[in-house]
C-alpha cells in the first residue's frame, strides 16, 4: 500500500506519517526530512535548498522528484511508502503517478489534513520553541502557507478525480486524527 498525506506546513503531517508508518509497517518518505538531511550535510544541493527554503519558497519539482525516485525504484520499499509532503503541485502529482507506474505501483489513498492558518501560526510558534527550526517563524510560516494553498488546489482536484482523496480534520488532537486516519486506511484494505 502506498499513501500520500498532505496539508499545509505545520499541519502535523510528519507526526501522522510517523504513526501511520508504525501502525501499517510502511516507510515514511518525507521530502522535508530528505531536504533537511541535504542541508545538514552541507552538500552543494543542500546549500541551494537552504537558500530556497529560507526565502519562503518551495524547492523545484526536479530536486524533489529525484530524491523521491531513489525510494520508489528500490524494491525494498515497493508498495510500502507513505509520501509525506509530496506532491505539492500538479506537476509533482503527475510525476509521482508516472514514477509509480514505471515501477508497477500505485497510490491507494490520499489523506489531506485540513488546518486553518491561525492554527498553523500557533503550532509553528510552539514548534519553534521546542525544536528551534530555522524555517519556523511567523512571517515565513504565513508565506509558506499561502504558497502551499495556491499550489495545492490542482493537486486536490487531481486526486478527487481518481476518488483517492480523503479530507481529515487536522485541528483535533493527534490521537483523534490518528484514529480517523487508521479508520480510513482500514476501510480501503477491506
Amino acid at each position: 500500500m502506498n499513501i500520500v498525506i498532505f496539508g499545509p506546513p505545520g499541519a502535523g503531517k510528519g507526526t501522522q506519517s510517523n504513526l501511520i508508518a508504525k501502525n501499517f509497517k510502511l516507510h515514511q518518505l518525507s521530502t522535508g526530512e530528505l531536504l533537511r538531511k541535504e542541508i545538514k550535510n552541507k552538500t552543494e544541493l543542500g546549500l541551494k535548498i537552504s537558500s530556497i527554503i529560507n526565502s519562503g519558497n518551495l524547492v523545484s519539482d526536479d530536486i524533489a522528484g529525484n530524491l523521491i525516485e531513489q525510494y520508489i525504484s528500490n524494491k525494498k520499499y515497493k508498495n510500502r511508502l507513505i509520501f509525506d509532503g509530496y506532491p505539492r503541485n500538479l506537476v509533482q502529482a503527475k510525476n509521482l503517478d508516472n514514477l509509480l507506474k514505471i515501477h508497477d505501483q500505485k497510490i491507494d489513498i490520499v489523506l489531506k489534513l485540513s488546518v486553518s492558518l491561525e492554527i498553523i501560526k500557533t503550532r509553528i510558534i510552539e514548534r519553534k520553541s521546542l525544536e528551534n527550526r530555522a524555517d519556523d517563524n511567523e512571517k515565513i510560516a504565513i508565506k509558506r502557507y499561502e504558497t502551499y494553498e495556491n499550489n495545492i488546489k490542482p493537486v486536490i482536484d487531481f486526486y478527487k478525480k481518481s476518488n483517492l482523496l480523503k479530507v481529515v480534520n487536522g485541528e483535533t488532537s493527534v490521537s483523534q486524527i490518528s484514529t480517523e486516519i487508521s479508520r480510513l486506511i482500514e476501510g480501503i484494505k477491506g
